[in-house]
């Protein structure tokens, strides 16, 4: 069964980060530059959470805030479950499912932030699990 170290190897461990004093309108140019949905926030490099496409909707938006005068500290998702490299990505699916969120941050062993993984990432490997699958028992079949 394929694991989270197996997404991470694909696509790297590298997050985008920002500190927590950062605008949220700076979050988001970053996130349209980068064409991503999150960013890590932190706090002298440490792990303080995420921010993602919804946080804005949802603490900005909705809430009559401005983008220029709250910071990503402000908005910060950080009651995340935390997963490990060795999760499986049927466990990550499920967590999401579960807690309705695109977004896990991934901590190794001594609890360093080591990646996040993404829905999307979660659904490719999935598929990319299912077709070599097949393709295993095409080749078993024709032999």
């Amino acid at each position: 069964m394929k694991s989270v170290k197996h997404i991470l190897a694909r696509k790297g461990s590298a997050v985008i980060a920002v500190p927590a004093t950062t605008t949220v309108f700076n979050v988001l140019q970053l996130m349209a530059e980068k064409n991503i949905g999150s960013v890590v926030v932190t706090e002298d490099g440490n792990y303080l959470g995420l921010v993602t496409e919804r946080d804005y909707a949802r603490k900005i938006i909705l809430m009559g805030r401005h983008s220029d005068d709250t910071t990503a500290g402000d908005i910060i998702s950080n009651d995340l479950p935390h997963i490990t490299p060795k999760t499986s990505v049927d466990d990550c699916m499920l967590l999401m499912s579960e807690n309705n969120i695109r977004y896990l941050p991934v901590f190794d062993d001594t609890d360093h932030l080591c990646g996040i993984v993404s829905i999307n990432d979660v659904v490719y490997e999935t598929i990319h699990s299912q077709r070599e699958q097949i393709d295993q028992l095409h080749s078993y079949i024709h032999q």
